[in-house]
């Protein structure tokens, strides 16, 4: 599937993969974030963790009517407030998109998949 946007130029469509990458991209930059994981739930209590590349298996891009809803699966640093963190990643997702396509998002739903103790 993919984001269809009408411009005074024409049509643009975009991938909902170019969507999720660009949404992990900016979800990783921010401070308390691990990495991404799969959508998948847990197997046998650990979150398999992604690498850039595969950013789009841990993001759901969901166009519903006129809405876009994006679904993130983040691990996050163990002693970050999970609240803090989620509210960054949701404000640098919904601006990042916003700003290099020009995509209106209506929703930021963040899953914490797990914690991670990080080395110093």
């Amino acid at each position: 599937m993919s984001i269809e946007l009408q411009t005074k130029y024409g049509q643009i469509d975009i991938s909902n993969d170019v969507i999720a990458t660009i949404a992990g991209g900016a979800a990783v930059d921010c401070y308390g974030i691990i990495g991404m994981a799969s959508k998948h739930q847990l197997k046998d209590g650990i979150a398999e963790m992604l690498r850039r590349e595969n950013f789009s298996r841990g993001v759901v891009v969901r166009q519903e009517n006129e809405e876009v809803h994006i679904d993130m699966y983040i691990i996050v640093s163990y002693g970050t407030k999970i609240s803090e963190v989620a509210h960054q990643v949701q404000s640098k997702v919904k601006y990042t998109l916003n700003q290099t396509v020009g995509l209106a998002v209506d929703s930021v739903n963040i899953y914490v998949q797990g914690v991670r103790v990080t080395n110093p």
